[in-house]
This record gives structure tokens, sequence and C-alpha cells, in this order.
């Protein structure tokens, strides 16, 4: 584990397990709500943290709805606006659907800049027209530089731009937990 990671760990924790699964099921009952259901819905998460999140979303949206919501996985590295000082860790793009006419939510575990936001509608855009893009995300913490506003927050945590937010999740880290630390 490298000294960063160990020092993200050991900062203040935010959210625990409990409080992100309850989080994120309250913005699946808001999705349904507005969307009307499943119909026409889909699910993309921004690679890397936003995937599992995505999939956890598809599976709660399921089990309140009893029906399946397609999810996709999105890989925004060359998309991204800092990709000459930035050495781009390149995942692959999975959406196994056409997103053409879907209303799609696009998922992140955190928005800060927009920017990471603003590169994965670039990215969309390349791979079809839905009819609606929706951005749910589990940490909203201010500190916005471009105009993109979530429609769905797990939580919002007013930070400053000296902390870090880091979301540990059971698919990657094998635990779940939102942890602010600042910057050394």
């Amino acid at each position: 584990m490298s000294d960063e990671t160990e020092k993200l760990k050991s900062g203040s924790v935010v959210m625990d397990a409990d409080e992100m699964r309850r989080a994120w099921t309250r913005v699946a009952h808001e999705i349904l709500e507005r969307n009307k259901g499943v119909e026409g819905l889909a699910v993309i998460g921004i690679l890397r943290r936003g995937a599992p999140l995505a999939q956890r979303l598809a599976d709660a949206i399921e089990r309140i709805e009893g029906k399946p919501v397609p999810v996709g996985q999105l890989d925004i590295s060359l998309y991204r606006d800092d990709f000459r000082t930035y050495q781009p860790r390149v995942g692959t793009t999975q959406i196994p659907f056409d997103i053409e006419g879907k209303t799609l939510v696009l998922v992140d575990e955190v928005v800060y800049t927009g920017r990471t936001v603003r590169a994965a509608l670039g990215a969309l855009v390349d791979l079809g027209r839905p009819s609606v893009t929706q951005l749910a995300v589990l940490i909203d913490r201010g500190h916005r530089e471009l105009p993109i506003r979530p429609d769905y927050v797990g939580k919002n945590i007013p930070t400053s731009r000296q902390e870090f937010v880091k979301v540990f999740m059971t698919e990657m880290d094998g635990e779940d937990k939102v942890v602010i630390a600042k910057d050394a």
C-alpha cells in the first residue's frame, strides 16, 4: 500500500459502508421517481470507481423495480483535458447496448471540478445520442470549474481545495467507506 493510500485510509471517515448503501439506495429511488420507472433507462459508470458504483446502482434499481437495467462502463482516458501532463491508464469501454435514444445515468464516485464529467460527455457523444443524460455521484465536494451539476447526489461534503476525498470500495479496496484527508 502506498504512503498516499495509507494517509487517506487514516483520514476522517465521513461515510461508512451502511451510510454509503443507504445513500445509494435513496439515489436509486430518486432515479426511478424522476424517470417514472426503468423503461429506456441505462446506467454507465466512469472508469475506475464509477463502474462498480454503476453496477451497485443497477442492482439497487432491479431490487426495487424487479426489472434489470442495462449497465456499462466508460473509459475517458483519451478525452481528458490534461492528457498532455497526465499519463493515462487506459481502460476498456464496455457498453453492451445501444445508447441511442436512451435515458442514461452517468455515474462517478466524486464530482469536484467537473472536468471528469466533461470528458465523459465527450466520450458518450462518440458512441451515440441518448435522449437524456443524467449524472449520479456518491459525493459532491464542490469547487466546480465547469458549469456541471449532478442530478443525484449521495452526500454533499463541503471541502477545501487542500483536502482529498477518497471513496474506498469493497470491489477494489476490500472495504466501503468515504474518507477526507488533508494534503500533506
